[in-house]
């Protein structure tokens, strides 16, 4: 599974908590962006649960969007940066 995760935190050291656990997911390709590729539900669920509580739910915000392999195949972007990263790893 491949997510975008979007997020909007109010406070600075929410914010960086945010970031330092998504970093353990995917990649960071704006401020408040990520890309997280072959996830499992397991691992989704882990992360979502991570992030969850440690939000304001009255003031913080951070949404997921699942895409398919299909629809990462054909994402778009203009300036820096590099097509998202689907490839599968393993540990050998």
């Amino acid at each position: 599974m491949f997510f975008l995760v979007c997020f909007d935190i109010v406070d600075n050291r929410v914010r960086y908590r945010v970031v330092k656990i998504l970093k353990g997911y995917g990649t960071r390709v704006q401020k408040s962006v990520f890309e997280c590729a072959n996830m499992t539900e397991h691992k989704f669920m882990k992360m979502q649960s991570d992030l969850e509580e440690i939000i304001d739910h009255g003031e913080d915000t951070i949404r997921y969007y699942p895409l398919c392999k299909h629809c990462v195949g054909q994402v778009e972007f203009s300036g820096t940066g590099n097509p998202p990263n689907t490839r599968a790893y393993s540990v050998l």
